[in-house]
C-alpha cells in the first residue's frame, strides 16, 4: 500500500500561487489530501477547492490554545464544547481527524497526574467522536526547540494517555520532526506504537525545511516503514520550503511515495 500524502495548507500558502493552482498541482502530483490548522473563515473555500481537485481535507485543529490544553482540568468544559463543535464540522466535511493538545506542564502536577487529567478530558468527548466517526489526535511536539514547556513531548507519554482512554477514536499525531528532536529511534517507535497513531507530520531536522540531504532523517526509509505497517490514514507534510514551492512539494512526494 502506497502512502497517502497530504499538504498542510497554511504552511504552503503563497501570494504567488493561488489556492486553486496549489491544489490542482498537488492533485496532479499525486497528493491525496490537504490539511488546515484551524477552522477559520476560509474553511468552506478550502474544502470546496480541495473537493474540486479530488483531494480530501485530512485534518484540522480541534480546540483552541496549544499551551493551555487538556492537562488542566479547569479547561475540560471549554475544550469539550470546542471539540464537540469541531467534531460536527469535521463530520459534515468528511474530515477524518482533529488535532488536540496536552498543554504545557503545570508546576502543581506530576507527570502521572497530568496524564490522568488529559485522559479524563478526552474520555468526556470520546463517545461523541466515536459516534461521528472522527479521530481525536493528540499531537506530539518537541519542548526543546519549538514549544518550551509542552507536556506531550514523548511518545510514551502520549501512548499512556491513549491507553487510559481506550477509545478507537483517541490516537496520536506523531510528528516525525518533533520526535526526532526529543527521542529519535523513529522507525522502531512507529512500528511499536502504530495502533495508537492516527496521523503523521513531517519536516527535515534541523531547520524544519525540506527533507533533503542537508538534514538527518531518512524519510524514504521512514515512509517505507510506515507503509509496511498497513497504516492507511495520512502523512502530512509540514515543512518550510527553502526554494520553489512547487518543486519542493513535487520532490517531497517522490521521496515519500513508498509502499
Amino acid at each position: 500500500m502506497h502512502m497517502k500524502q497530504s499538504l498542510c495548507y497554511p504552511i504552503f500558502r503563497s501570494k504567488y500561487v493561488s489556492l486553486d493552482e496549489l491544489f490542482g498541482v498537488a492533485s496532479e502530483i499525486g497528493y491525496a489530501a490537504v490539511e488546515l490548522w484551524d477552522r477559520g473563515d476560509d474553511l468552506e473555500e478550502v474544502v470546496g477547492t480541495a473537493k474540486a481537485h479530488g483531494l480530501v481535507v485530512a485534518s484540522m485543529t480541534g480546540h483552541a490554545s496549544l499551551p493551555d490544553g487538556l492537562n488542566k482540568r479547569s479547561n475540560h468544559d471549554r475544550i469539550e464544547a470546542e471539540l464537540k463543535d469541531s467534531i460536527d464540522i469535521a463530520a459534515s466535511y468528511a474530515i477524518p481527524g482533529l488535532i488536540c493538545f496536552s498543554g504545557n506542564r503545570q508546576p502543581y502536577q506530576s507527570e502521572l497526574e497530568a496524564i490522568e487529567a488529559t485522559a479524563d478530558g478526552l474520555r468526556r468527548i470520546a463517545p461523541y467522536a466515536e459516534e461521528r466517526g472522527v479521530n481525536l489526535n493528540v499531537e506530539l511536539l518537541n519542548s526543546k526547540v519549538n514549544h518550551p514547556g509542552y507536556q506531550c513531548d514523548h511518545t510514551a507519554w502520549g501512548v499512556a494517555v491513549c491507553e487510559r482512554v481506550n477509545s478507537p477514536r483517541v490516537k496520536l499525531l506523531y510528528d516525525i520532526y518533533h520526535m526526532q528532536i526529543m527521542e529519535g529511534d523513529i522507525i522502531r517507535t512507529i512500528r511499536e506504537n502504530i495502533k495508537w497513531i492516527g496521523h503523521f507530520h513531517t519536516a527535515g531536522n534541523p531547520g524544519r525545511n525540506d527533507m533533503d540531504d542537508t538534514q538527518e532523517l531518512n524519510y524514504a526509509g521512514i515512509c517505507r516503514a510506515i507503509a509496511a505497517t498497513g497504516y492507511d490514514l495520512y502523512v502530512g507534510h509540514e515543512f518550510v520550503p527553502k526554494g520553489d514551492l512547487i518543486e519542493a512539494i513535487r520532490a517531497t512526494f517522490s521521496l515519500c511515495d513508498q509502499g
